[in-house]
């Protein structure tokens, strides 16, 4: 068996820790998604206001340390929008995309700081879904303060950095729509004082990126797995169930569609390898 299980199937994960099947926490990141107007990362990117329209919508990739996590963009989308990727009622989870022509006036981006197992100690007693626990928490909180519709709780940028609520917005992709709320306190303080470092960082790489004319909206929780399916470094079996083959993304082996792809390749090959002998 191949299990290939998203990154967001918790029920595999439960079925699994109730069969006593080995399971592992670990480390993945969460945060918010930051939008700015496409037009404004394009003149920042090819440092010009007069864009040339051959040119496609820029894109950006961000990172940096703050006292030891990792602050980075994540799943850029430009010319893209924001989209609701709950998996569960009750739970906000946003994410974004970008359709084939990256055509929209808006840019968005997971701004995300890594969490391990130091970070959730607070649901030790769930074991190794402890790191799910934490997520799904995030995530309620995020659906109540928006309004408990799936309305996106959102601040402006600066406002985010000086901890002040946002009187207003401009124009969102959310076709859910906004509601001001006070994400630095909405996240973890962990989250929320990482970010804040991170953010005028961000703005030194890319003049103009911390401006009120970004908003933030919550949460980007589901980045990578939160946990890992334990198997052999060479054979790529369970390390307890022969002939299990945990795979791909969810199972905490790949961070992506390109890099899951290639790990399918490589479990068919060990199975394919399994079943000649």
């Amino acid at each position: 068996m191949i299990l290939a299980n998203g990154h967001s199937a918790r029920d595999i994960y439960e079925l699994l820790n109730n069969k006593k099947i080995l399971i592992e926490p670990k480390s993945f990141a969460v945060g918010v998604r930051i939008e700015h107007p496409q037009e404004l990362i394009n003149t920042i990117q090819y440092h010009s206001n007069e864009i040339n329209p051959y040119l496609p919508a820029a894109s950006y990739s961000l990172a940096c340390q703050s006292e030891g996590k990792g602050v980075f963009s994540f799943c850029m989308c430009p010319g893209g929008s924001i989209v609701t990727a709950s998996t569960s009622e009750n739970e906000l989870v946003l994410n974004g995309m970008s359709n084939a022509q990256r055509n929209l006036p808006f840019a968005n981006a997971g701004m995300v700081v890594t969490v391990d197992e130091n970070d959730f100690t607070n649901y030790n007693d769930m074991g190794a879904l402890k790191g799910i626990m934490f997520q799904k928490k995030l995530e309620e909180n995020a659906f109540i303060a928006g309004g408990s519709n799936y309305t996106a709780p959102a601040q402006r940028m600066c406002d985010f950095i000086e901890r002040k609520t946002s009187d207003s917005f401009s124009k969102s992709s959310y076709y859910n729509g906004l509601k001001s709320v006070a994400l630095h306190e909405l996240l973890p303080p962990f989250i929320t004082k990482r970010l804040q470092e991170a953010l005028p960082l961000f703005n030194k790489k890319m003049k103009g990126f911390l401006t009120n004319e970004a908003i933030l909206l919550g949460v980007e929780t589901r980045t990578s797995s939160p946990i890992r399916i334990p198997r052999d470094k060479d054979t790529l079996e369970h390390i307890e169930i022969a002939g299990l083959f945990p795979c791909g993304e969810g199972s905490g082996y790949s961070g992506g569609i390109v890099s899951s792809a290639i790990d399918g390749e490589r479990c068919a090959e060990q199975a394919a390898k399994k079943l000649n002998s």
